[in-house]
């Protein structure tokens, strides 16, 4: 019996909890909806328990609210545990699921470590480097809810640590940056849907973000910008227009 698929995405973004992938690439989020491409966003946790939350509910609502923001047409929510999130042959699969189910051509998933944040960021990227893996595998049906095998064309990271001078081991290697200088508003309107994390005590937060951004943006010529780094060599067919923009 053929399944039938939802409407297709173009890129989905895979965070470890809800406001990761806001934090590290939202204006890039809302600049692909606003260029007429189908984006979605998957947690693979829902983030609960947290200090300032009174339950998933609430964090649920604020996560709904952010992808609101941004105009993400697809939010999913995986049912794979905060805290004790893990690199497991379930959390792989479950995430697979996802990508076989919407058949996005473009993953972004989490660079690197995190350190003196959640270990599961540094889980998330392993995660999702397997079930990019594990979406195209065939003969395997069975373990993706019937769901047929999909090919991912491109897999890019991005940094989410806020702290660092770098962007981890993997600066400078197929690096580049994605200009958004007419949605930072938006990316940083995103981040305060979250108000049980981002309370007044947290304000640096939002300067952190935008500072890094209009880092990154002013480094490649832009106001603000997002920087990211491609799985796999990138090619280019007209060197002028591209190093020119």
């Amino acid at each position: 019996m053929a399944v039938e698929f939802p409407e297709r995405l173009d890129v989905i973004a895979v965070g470890a909890h809800p406001d990761d992938v806001e934090i590290a690439c939202g204006g890039t989020m809302a600049k692909l909806v606003q260029q007429g491409y189908r984006v979605g966003i998957v947690d693979l946790t829902d983030g609960e328990p947290t200090p300032g939350s009174p339950g998933p509910e609430v964090r649920l609502a604020e996560a709904v609210e952010a992808a609101r923001i941004l105009g993400v047409q697809v939010r999913e929510t995986l049912s794979l545990p905060n805290r004790r999130l893990f690199d497991s042959f379930e959390s792989r699969v479950a995430l697979a699921t996802i990508f076989r189910k919407y058949r996005p051509s473009v993953v972004l998933g989490i660079l690197d470590k995190t350190p003196l944040a959640s270990p599961d960021h540094w889980q998330a990227m392993q995660i999702t480097d397997a079930a990019v893996f594990y979406s195209r595998l065939t003969k395997w049906d069975e373990h993706f809810a019937g769901w047929p095998a999909h090919s991912i064309q491109k897999q890019v990271w991005y940094p989410l640590a806020l702290r660092q001078l770098n962007a981890g081991e993997h600066s400078g290697s197929g690096g580049f940056v994605v200009d958004i200088s007419e949605t930072l508003p938006l990316k940083l309107a995103s981040i305060r849907a979250y108000q049980t994390q981002f309370p007044a005590a947290k304000a640096q937060v939002f300067q952190l973000v935008e500072s890094q951004n209009r880092l990154y943006g002013t480094s490649a010529g832009f106001e603000a910008g997002e920087y990211f780094v491609s799985a796999s060599t990138l090619g280019v067919k007209d060197l002028v227009k591209t190093v020119l923009g």
